[in-house]
């Protein structure tokens, strides 16, 4: 995926070239297209109805192809990273080594979405195949993709296409990590990504291992470790700005379970196989520091992921247990398969401790029973401060990756109550499972006052074009981004 992109304002070169048609202006935009190609308007009047996905091929003498990209009504930034993510996946086989995409019609900023979409339709998700085909010509080092804007819009679009470039650059390596089975991908690979990563693009990378785990009393990330004979990691991943001493700071932390068997409480078999997918928060916490990294945001980013496997052996955490968390609080094990909350315990704690940040965030693949309540379209926000909520569903409407606010009220308390401990980690109840793993983790946040918690469970493996099963989708760095620009811009 090494084709080169580019800005120009005036008539793009030869080859293919992509017109992105808005429903909701089809009439006079077909009339100003008849006029312009080759083709009667009542033919394109009778053939494109600019339905989203739908394509329109009209070939020139030369063989050059000129694709009418159909964007539907009233496209939002996902609809464009959606329609250009498709059609370059389905398409990228037939496309010539120059393709063109005509934007003079719309905003600079579209360059982002529709920048994400194209890079994410080179995708290839047979990372492990012994007979790939040979990378199509366009997505190949001699490619060429050449964005037309209209001059007054030239600036915006050259912003927009920078972060798409540092967006779609690391979201690539997250989606390889996600779609890694344990075997290649361990709590220690996670590590080496993040330190790779510090290294080329300038920010801190600390990690503990299980010696260190055990000297600072982390318990309930040790606890989850116990049945696998691969150990557990804490990444710390910070980045500063060159002048941080009046930003914001930024605390986000993600689950990292890289395979999860559920332990004694054991997964079924039939799905068991996509529980590589359970680092999602992980993901989108690496991926997100790197970004911010890469964009050299002027704001304090402080990542921390707790990363182990939950396995089972004769060692494995059995439900019953009494655990202790790093800030010192005891955990009455009831099911072993809700693990996540548990390292999460530790991973909040930590940060809390150690770094005090304005904000703190997490996000985790931590619950069947929040895609019972919203399926897989949006993730769950759970939050008792309402500017944060506010803050976060504007980020979230603005890329497409939807969050729904869900009650975290003191009532739903009792479910974690325990007779033993000061907390249990599972209610035992057919109901209100995300809620009261929201509960839960609130309680190891220490009662901070801008906490969120975004259970993306249904969201960070999805049904897609690339494969027959469900893989990764990188949700939640693009989120986070853009809510970190919306502090930027308040404090500015």
């Amino acid at each position: 995926m090494l084709v080169n992109i580019a800005l120009q304002t005036t008539n793009p070169p030869t080859g293919d070239l992509i017109i992105p048609v808005v429903q909701t202006e089809l009439s006079s935009r077909l009339t100003e297209l008849a006029q312009q190609l080759p083709i009667p308007l009542a033919v394109l009047q009778r053939d494109f109805k600019a339905d989203a996905k739908e394509i329109f091929t009209l070939y020139s003498a030369e063989g050059a192809k000129t694709y009418l990209l159909g964007m539907g009504a009233d496209p939002k930034g996902m609809d464009w990273l959606r329609v250009f993510r498709r059609f370059f996946f389905d398409q990228k086989a037939k496309l010539s080594a120059q393709v063109a995409i005509d934007l003079t019609q719309f905003e600079g900023d579209v360059a982002e979405n529709v920048v994400v979409g194209v890079r994410w339709g080179g995708y290839d998700l047979k990372l492990y195949q012994t007979d790939k085909p040979d990378v199509p010509v366009f997505f190949s080092e001699s490619g060429q993709l050449t964005l037309r804007v209209s001059p007054e819009v030239e600036p915006v679009a050259q912003e927009a296409l920078a972060r798409a470039e540092a967006i779609a650059q690391t979201q690539r390596q997250i989606l390889d990590l996600m779609n890694a089975p344990a075997n290649y991908k361990q709590p220690q690979t996670l590590a080496d990504w993040a330190q790779a990563s510090g290294k080329q693009y300038g920010y801190t990378v600390t990690v503990l291992d299980k010696a260190e785990l055990e000297r600072q009393k982390l318990g309930a990330l040790l606890s989850v470790s116990q049945g696998s004979d691969v150990p557990p990691v804490l990444i710390i991943t910070e980045y500063k700005p060159a002048d941080s001493s009046s930003v914001l700071t930024v605390g986000l932390v993600g689950k990292g379970v890289t395979f999860d068997t559920g332990g004694v409480s054991i997964k079924a078999s039939s799905n068991m196989h996509l529980m590589k997918s359970d680092m999602g928060g992980a993901a989108a916490v690496l991926g997100t520091v790197e970004v911010a990294a890469k964009l050299k945001l002027p704001i304090h980013v402080v990542g921390i992921v707790p990363a182990t496997e939950n396995a089972i052996d004769g060692r494995s955490t059995k439900p019953g247990d009494v655990i202790t968390s790093y800030i010192g609080k005891t955990i009455e094990i009831i099911d072993t398969d809700a693990e996540g909350r548990v390292i999460l315990a530790d991973g909040l704690g930590y940060m809390v401790r150690h770094y005090s940040p304005d904000v703190l965030i997490d996000l985790a693949t931590l619950t069947g029973s929040v895609i019972a309540a919203l399926g897989y379209h949006a993730a769950g926000l759970f939050t008792a401060n309402d500017a944060l909520a506010g803050k976060l569903i504007d980020a979230a409407n603005q890329t497409g990756e939807h969050l729904w606010r869900l009650p975290i009220w003191d009532a739903y308390t009792e479910d974690i109550k325990s007779d033993v401990a000061d907390v249990k980690n599972f209610s035992g109840k057919p109901v209100a499972g995300a809620i009261s793993a929201a509960k839960f983790l609130e309680v190891f946040t220490e009662n901070h006052p801008a906490w969120a918690h975004l259970d993306i469970a249904g969201m960070a493996f999805a049904d897609t074009e690339f494969g027959s099963q469900k893989n990764a989708t990188g949700f939640g760095i693009r989120l986070l981004t853009s809510y970190l620009q919306t502090l930027i811009a308040e404090s500015r």
